[in-house]
C-alpha cells in the first residue's frame, strides 16, 4: 500500500521500520517540527524523522497540521491509507477521510481503556496487570474510532514505564503490518468502542511524581515504576530532591512511625513507612549526580532511623 506515515516519538519509530520492511511504500512521513536539545540548544530532529532520512524518505514537518496548506501538501501524495502512531497533533476531518482507507491508528492500550496521551504509565500505576495495543479507524474524538484489531502484553510485578514502552512498540509495529494486510484484502472488522465511562490516561507532568506518604506502600511502587524513565518519582530530603528510581512495597500493617519516617538502613537500602505498609528504596539518585543502587548511595551518604522524607 502507498502510505503517508505520521508520528514523532521513539514509540512510533517501530512501526515505521516494519511498514518498510513489509514492502509497504511509504511516500511520505509527517513529523512534528524539530526542537533545540541539550546545553547547546541545537536543533535535534525527531526520532521518526532519522528514521525517515535513513530510509530516504521525504518529511513534512507542519507547525499546526491543521492550517489549510497541510491537507493541500497530503494530497500531493495520493495515497491509499494514512497510519498515526503517537503524533501529537489533532487531526481534522478533512485529513482523516481524505484517503480510500482513512487513517489508522496504533494506540497503546486495549481500548476503550485508558484513552490519551499516557496510556502505558497509567497502565502501571493502576496496578493493571494487562495492557496492550488497538489498531482503530480515526474519527474527530480522542481515541474514540471503530477498533479494528487487539494484542494483550503483560504487565509483569517488576515492570516500569520504559520497558513497557518497548514492548508495545514492538507489538504495535507487528500489530499495525496486521491490520494493514486486513484491510488490503477486505478481512478486517471494525468494532464500534463502547461510550460508558472509560479510565482516561491524562498527560504526564512532573508534579505527578511527588511522592505523597500518606499513600500505600504498593501504590508508591506503582508510582516509582510507572513513572521510569519520565518524569521520575521523587520526594524531599531537607532541602535535596531525591529521585527514586527503584523500589518495592513490603509487609502492610500497623504502622510504627509517621509516613515517610526512614525506619531501618541496611548495606544495601532503606525503608520508609507509607500509610499502608513498608517502602524499601533500592535506587535513587540526588542532584548532581548520576542514577545509583542505594547501596552506593549510603556507602557516600548518611540516612538514619528517623529521618523524614516529605512532599513539598
Amino acid at each position: 500500500m502507498r502510505i503517508i506515515f505520521m508520528g514523532t516519538p521513539d514509540f512510533s519509530v517501530g512501526t515505521l521500520e516494519a511498514l518498510v520492511e513489509a514492502g509497504h511504500e511509504v511516500c511520505l512521513v509527517v513529523s512534528q517540527p524539530d526542537k533545540p536539545k541539550g546545553r547547546g540548544k541545537e536543533m535535534q530532529p525527531t526520532p521518526v524523522k532519522e528514521a525517515a532520512m535513513k530510509h530516504g524518505i521525504p518529511v513534512y514537518q507542519p507547525k499546526k497540521i491543521r492550517d489549510p496548506e497541510c491537507a493541500e501538501e497530503l494530497r500531493k501524495y495520493n495515497a491509499d491509507v494514512m497510519v498515526v502512531i503517537a503524533f501529537g497533533q489533532i487531526i481534522p476531518k478533512e485529513i482523516l477521510e481524505m484517503t480510500p482507507y482513512g487513517c489508522i491508528n496504533v494506540h497503546a492500550s486495549l481500548l476503550p481503556k485508558y484513552r490519551g496521551a499516557a496510556p502505558i504509565q497509567w497502565s502501571i500505576i493502576n496496578g493493571e496487570e494487562v495492557t496492550g495495543v488497538t489498531t482503530m479507524q480515526m474519527n474527530e474524538g480522542l481515541d474514540t474510532g471503530d477498533m479494528i484489531q487487539k494484542v494483550e502484553v503483560p504487565i509483569t510485578e517488576e515492570e516500569t514505564g520504559e520497558s513497557l514502552h518497548d514492548k508495545l512498540a514492538e507489538a504495535g509495529a507487528k500489530l499495525c503490518v496486521e491490520t494493514l494486510k486486513a484491510i488490503e484484502d477486505h478481512t478486517a472488522t471494525f468494532e464500534k468502542q463502547d461510550e460508558s465511562p472509560t479510565e482516561y490516561a491524562r498527560m504526564l507532568d512532573k508534579k505527578l511524581g511527588n511522592i505523597d506518604w500518606n499513600t500505600s506502600a504498593v501504590q508508591i511502587e506503582r508510582l516509582v515504576r510507572g513513572l521510569n524513565s519520565w518524569p521520575s518519582a521523587y520526594t524531599h530530603w531537607g532541602k535535596k530532591v531525591v529521585k527514586i528510581w527503584r523500589a518495592k512495597a513490603e509487609a502492610d500493617g500497623t504502622a510504627k512511625a509517621e509516613p515517610g519516617t526512614v525506619l531501618s538502613v541496611e548495606k544495601d537500602s532503606f525503608t520508609v513507612q507509607t500509610g499502608n505498609g513498608v517502602l524499601r528504596v533500592l535506587e535513587l539518585q540526588i542532584p548532581g549526580k548520576k542514577r545509583m543502587d542505594t547501596g552506593a548511595f549510603l556507602r557516600g551518604y548518611t540516612i538514619e532511623s528517623g529521618v523524614k522524607f516529605t512532599q513539598e
